[in-house]
């Protein structure tokens, strides 16, 4: 369930989000998103689970470590 804190930026930047609405959305806080960015804590499962559900609803997909680094994309709407 890890989300790297460049992915997190990354997943953030592909829906147009700032940390205020990442937080409004993942029903946390701009500090804590910024803190986890900056690799100053170690998040809660709940709290890692709450972002990464608002921005998989948003879009996004989140690519495991695969040998070439882990990501994010957006998902492909058909």
């Amino acid at each position: 369930m890890d989300i790297t804190p460049p992915q997190l930026r990354a997943a953030r930047a592909l829906v147009d989000w700032s940390r205020e609405e990442l937080a409004l959305q993942s029903k946390t806080t701009a500090r804590t998103i910024t803190r986890i960015e900056a690799g100053e804590t170690v998040p809660r499962l709940s709290t890692l689970k709450a972002i990464r559900s608002a921005l998989e609803a948003a879009g996004v997909e989140f690519i495991p470590e695969n040998g070439g680094g882990a990501g994010v994309r957006l998902k492909r709407y058909l």
